[in-house]
């Protein structure tokens, strides 16, 4: 027998965990129609979506590699796995495996301590508990941040089962958020116009909308008449020799006797393809992987009995024994629904002008600080500006106090080093006498000898 993981990593942990043989359940085939299957290659999983999923891909990998554990999972139920029964045998798992799960955990809590690390310098907010935040990751025992316990294997199987189960309703409330903004910008832009212009864009409005109204009939997902129209088209096959088994086999595309969800939502292309063109207009994309994701929902709550989010050969084989299979209703698209209610969108418009306003006081308040320190540099600059002045004032009257005195012309005089200290202090005595002002005045216009008798008188 060979072991794999049940399904790609966008269902729910503990059915990625849940290892399963692959020997399927005959099939009648017409070998002359369907080219035989190549050599059978591990199926590659996707990515679930969650921010731990490289984490959780890991652990479910080294666990594979356990002998003793995949044989407990073998024979393990869902409700076992999920309620936590099968944690035990993680004490029985060989000491290298056990040894490569301490390693993954540690890489892991040094990985969200980074995350942390960052969101911290990004709102520069020091008053954050980086405990608290670190406990936000519930996938992880933080009590024991070094080695990866079996109670680590219970958080993680609770937290990714919560985490999937809730994955869908949260990208219905966030396609719906898109609706509202975008029927809130065109309320917004016809208000910019004259009323000329307004009724020129409500009539471009309704034009757009009854064009993309106007498509071919969607068949009902899951029923006889879309999967004969996929069997057609898309297989290439006669829908008279349409067979179910060989239908499931053709579709399950991995070979692990399942159909997951994006195989399943992989057969309502062709419906959606009547509806949408990425070429028009009218048509959105969005829109259209939001209609894909309401057809795999509603075919997972008709067809898939244990709620495990895999369809089985038998869950699909009984589907389409049932009267909703041969005569099913009509399908309503999105163009045929209300998507949100006209005070859901006043709500909502209440929420963006108060993020609008909280934004608009933060720039205030941002603009308020720039401004605040502007001026402080302005202050500094001028006290740098003030401080090299006094010091160029001080080594000027450092350099005049250094040169020696000039003559009566000018001229520089030269004293002898016994002289000069006799000169200073004549000319500071001098300069300190008031009353030998007007002497020193009338001997600059003695002549010179005068000068010198006058001086020796």
């Amino acid at each position: 027998m060979h072991w794999r993981i049940a399904v790609a990593l966008h269902c729910m942990f503990f059915l990625n965990c849940l290892l399963i043989t692959s020997e399927g359940v005959p099939i009648d085939i017409d070998k002359t129609k369907i080219e035989p299957h190549a050599e059978e290659e591990k199926p590659e999983t996707q990515d679930t979506g969650l921010y731990y999923d490289h984490y959780l891909r890991e652990v479910i990998d080294l666990l594979e590699t356990d002998s003793h554990f995949r044989e407990k999972l073998q024979n393990a139920d869902i409700e076992e796995i999920k309620n936590g029964k099968l944690n035990k045998e993680l004490d029985f798992v060989s000491h290298h495996v056990r040894t490569k799960l301490d390693e993954l955990k540690r890489q892991e809590v040094a990985r969200l301590r980074m995350l942390i690390k960052a969101k911290m310098d990004a709102d520069q907010d020091i008053g954050i508990d980086h405990q608290a935040l670190l406990k936000r990751f519930e996938h992880v025992n933080h009590q024991n941040p070094h080695t990866f316990e079996s109670k680590d294997l219970d958080l993680l199987i609770k937290t990714a089962t919560r985490d999937l189960e809730n994955y869908d309703k949260e990208h219905h409330d966030e396609f719906k958020r898109y609706e509202m903004m975008k029927e809130h910008e065109r309320r917004e832009h016809l208000k910019t116009l004259d009323e000329e212009k307004r009724k020129e864009e409500e009539a471009r409005y309704e034009e757009m909308k009854k064009k993309h109204e106007d498509h071919p009939k969607v068949n009902h997902p899951g029923s006889q008449d879309q999967l004969k129209e996929v069997w057609e088209e898309t297989d290439g096959l006669d829908p008279n020799d349409f067979n179910p088994k060989t239908f499931f086999q053709l579709h399950d595309t991995n070979g692990d006797s399942f159909l997951d969800e994006q195989e399943l939502e992989a057969l309502f292309t062709k419906e959606l393809e009547k509806v949408y063109d990425p070429k028009n207009e009218e048509d959105d994309m969005i829109e259209m992987e939001e209609e894909r994701l309401r057809m795999r929902e509603h075919v997972m709550n008709e067809v898939d009995v244990n709620k495990d989010r895999l369809i089985t050969m038998e869950e699909f084989l009984t589907a389409t024994e049932k009267k909703e299979f041969l005569e099913p209703d009509s399908w309503e698209t999105l163009d045929q629904q209300q998507l949100f209610t006209e005070e859901e969108l006043k709500e909502y418009e209440r929420h963006i002008a108060e993020q609008e306003a909280e934004l608009k006081q933060r720039e205030n308040d941002l603009h308020q600080q720039r401004e605040e320190l502007q001026k402080q540099q302005e202050e500094l600059q001028a006290q740098k500006t003030e401080l090299k002045q006094v010091v160029e004032q001080m080594e000027m009257k450092k350099t005049q106090q250094v040169l020696p005195p000039g003559g009566p012309n000018g001229e520089l005089q030269f004293h002898p080093p016994g002289e000069q200290s006799v000169v200073n202090a004549e000319l500071h005595h001098q300069e300190d006498n008031p009353a030998l002002k007007p002497v020193q005045e009338l001997q600059k216009d003695l002549p010179k000898g005068a000068e010198q008798s006058q001086l020796h008188s």
